[in-house]
């Protein structure tokens, strides 16, 4: 094996990772703006998850059957729409249980579990235990080759454009909206937002539902890579809260480094060593580090 060779598939692994990569930010960003933002631990946000991606599956099934003319345009509508799916069932969740919790985080980890846990049970008692899978626009098939031996998928491409742009119109919106400004007044002082006028609940209840719905994209972008089954989302939590974890609870710019730096050292781990091992190692590495930096990545300056 040439070294040439080594360096196309290194490539390669690394822009695998890339979708990794990207299911992991989206996943990270809403847990970052649920737990880091809001103190709220939850445990069901795979399933917001599981949420996009079946509305995926399920606008694929519509437009096949009724609109086949539509199916090379159907995506990109499809992954709105998983938005505001996992946008509409996390305010309703915030609304029912979470509300009740805050300030409690035993206690909102318990109640999201069971949440999570009947969640994959009306997954599984809709679509069935079996994994299914949208048909994809021919246009998200194939690869891309910008040299012999390097091949790109285009699907992991197009999520990865899709990745950045929500990463940074949430960037935005957290700094120069009304709604950012909320969000940054309520983590600050909580009784001072009140008292300057700020709905602290609407808050809570919109933010919560922008993380679920984040979510949901991040269900959108798992179709391209992998089958989706009632408990897909919960393959997905535990990498996602460490990455947040390992980034910094508050800190946004911390949950994109780390999710890059998890995703192609598991990636390319995999490449030369086995699965287990691959994951044994990143969770090594993430371990260390973290003694080392018990804050994570990025520090969060916000007074408490």
């Amino acid at each position: 094996m040439t070294m040439t060779d080594i360096f196309n598939i290194t490539m390669m692994q690394g822009f695998a990772g890339l979708s990794l990569f990207s299911v992991l930010l989206l996943m990270g960003l809403g847990l970052a703006i649920i737990f880091g933002q809001m103190g709220v631990i939850n445990m069901a946000h795979g399933e917001f998850m599981t949420i996009g991606a079946y509305t995926i599956f399920l606008m694929s099934t519509v437009t096949e059957r009724y609109a086949p003319g539509f199916m090379q345009a159907y995506f990109p509508f499809a992954i709105l729409l998983a938005f505001l799916c996992a946008f509409g069932v996390g305010w309703l969740a915030e609304w029912a249980l979470i509300r009740h919790l805050y300030k409690r985080p035993l206690d909102t980890l318990l109640a999201t579990w069971g949440l999570s846990l009947a969640m994959q049970q009306i997954f599984r008692s809709t679509f069935g235990a079996r994994e299914v899978s949208p048909k994809l626009p021919d246009w998200l098939l194939g690869s891309w080759a910008p040299a012999e031996g390097l091949d790109i998928p285009i699907n992991g491409l197009f999520v990865m454009v899709v990745t950045l742009l929500v990463t940074g119109f949430v960037m935005l919106a957290l700094y120069r909206s009304s709604w950012g400004l909320k969000v940054r007044a309520t983590v600050a002082n909580r009784v001072m937002a009140n008292a300057v006028g700020i709905n602290t609940r609407r808050t809570d209840r919109l933010t919560f539902a922008i993380g679920c719905g984040i979510a949901g994209i991040a269900g959108a972008a798992f179709t391209t890579i992998g089958s989706t089954g009632p408990t897909s989302g919960s393959l997905y939590i535990v990498d996602a809260f460490l990455v947040v974890t390992f980034g910094g609870a508050a800190s946004l710019l911390g949950t994109v480094a780390s999710a890059f730096g998890i995703a192609q050292t598991q990636s390319i781990a995999e490449f030369f060593l086995s699965g287990s091992m691959a994951k044994v190692l990143t969770l090594l590495l993430i371990v260390v580090i973290l003694m080392i930096r018990p804050q994570g990545l990025f520090a969060s300056r916000i007074r408490r």
